[in-house]
């Protein structure tokens, strides 16, 4: 089993100076993924009950949209682990055994509750949709209408009142279950700061504050992504839009694209959002330099010598301190919005990657250092999945999932309650 691990870490891993022979980057890019797919999830969900619990009416375009991307996510927040694994198969046992002896352990229990309360607000938002498809397509021929029929049926759970005071009801029941899943969703990713807060043997993962950290970082990430892939969608309708009027076809529906008044309305959320995590950091910076325990020596030269551009020139610069001052100037434009947005997830990339593999770039023996070489291109089955084409498989997932849904749950095409 050592052999194994050995050659597992050797594959993508660096050593200068004094170095113990067993100490590898074990965990690389899927580990990073990991955090960053559930934070996602968080961010999606978070985003939505601004709008259903708090009444943000400025979101309520934003929030259907970013509820069924979360469902879309949700799948995708264990796909990181499965890969990394060396027995997969044995990933289940989480679900079918929790308990809360471990974080891991744990994370079934959380997970499973997140889930059935994603899935539960989804059918109160969407069941008068349900039965009205259901009516619609009634008597309809064709393979096709048949089964979307049936399927909307089933849907339904044979609830097909939809009198105002059934829907009240159902406003009532998604209020509820968004207020629920809110500290789910932040314990569903606050979870993953704490498996690295406490470990006490690494001197950059062990603070209190991670788990904080982690939770703002996800809402920044989370309301980014839904807001960028909302930017993609509703533009590339339009560019159809006029494509096809341009052609000469009439029957083409006028579409305006992303509308800048949600899109700089939920962006000040964002900043707010953003700003919060940006001073949780620096105050988890601040507070180590101040106390300079014993472990400081070797951090502050991961900081501020190995890792300085990772940090402070690509996380803090490039996907913080950039963004936050082009979502900040006047006059804000979908171009300029989209570029910042990219930025952002890059920013809490760079946050996710720093953690995972700056904490164990230094030795044990605080006299060296370890590299991480990401592999680009893969040779065998462990490359692939530790590389970048693994990275962008899992990155590329919940997109599917999404536009699938959407064939189910259209987010963009009826109005939001």
């Amino acid at each position: 089993m050592t052999q194994e691990l050995i050659v597992h870490g050797a594959e993508w891993t660096e050593k200068l100076l004094y170095v113990y022979p067993n100490e590898y980057i074990y965990w690389s890019i899927q580990i990073v993924m990991y955090p960053y797919m559930t934070g996602l999830v968080a961010g999606a969900f978070v985003l939505s009950s601004l709008y259903h619990v708090f009444g943000q009416k400025d979101l309520r375009e934003m929030a259907r949209f970013s509820l069924v991307f979360s469902l879309a996510l949700l799948p995708v927040a264990m796909m990181p682990l499965m890969l990394h694994l060396q027995q997969p198969l044995r990933g289940i046992y989480v679900m079918f055994t929790p308990h809360f002896t471990s974080a891991i352990a744990a994370f079934g229990i959380v997970f499973s509750t997140y889930a059935a309360i994603v899935l539960t607000e989804i059918w109160f938002v969407y069941r008068e949709y349900f039965v009205q498809q259901t009516i619609a397509l009634q008597g309809k021929e064709g393979l096709a209408h048949r089964s979307k029929r049936v399927l909307y049926h089933i849907l339904t759970l044979g609830a097909y009142n939809t009198d105002p005071a059934a829907i009240a009801k159902d406003k009532k029941a998604v209020k509820i279950m968004a207020a629920i899943g809110i500290p789910v969703a932040g314990f569903l990713h606050g979870y993953a700061g704490f498996i690295f807060g406490s470990v006490k043997a690494n001197a950059l993962w062990m603070s209190p504050l991670m788990p904080v950290i982690f939770i703002m970082s996800a809402v920044v990430s989370g309301i980014a992504l839904c807001m960028l892939t909302y930017i993609i969608i509703m533009e590339w309708k339009k560019l159809k839009a006029t494509l096809a009027k341009g052609r000469g076809d009439e029957s083409v529906i006028d579409i305006r694209g992303a509308e800048m008044d949600v899109i700089s309305k939920t962006a000040r959320y964002l900043m707010m959002f953003l700003v919060a995590a940006i001073s949780l950091e620096i105050l988890d910076l601040i507070f180590r330099g101040y106390t300079a325990m014993k472990s400081w020596d070797i951090l502050r030269s991961v900081m501020f010598d190995a890792d300085f551009f990772k940090i402070f020139i690509l996380q803090y610069g490039l996907g913080n301190a950039l963004p936050f001052i082009m979502l900040l100037l006047p006059g804000l434009t979908i171009r300029r919005t989209a570029v910042a947005l990219v930025l952002v997830l890059f920013g809490v990339f760079m946050m996710r990657w720093n953690v995972v593999i700056g904490g164990q770039a230094f030795s044990l023996s605080f006299e060296g250092f370890m590299h991480y070489h990401l592999p680009i291109i893969p040779h065998d089955m462990e490359t692939f999945k530790e590389g970048l084409f693994g990275a962008l498989t899992v990155a590329a997932t919940p997109f599917i999932l999404f536009w699938g849904l959407n064939k189910i749950l259209p987010t963009l095409t009826i109005g939001n309650r």
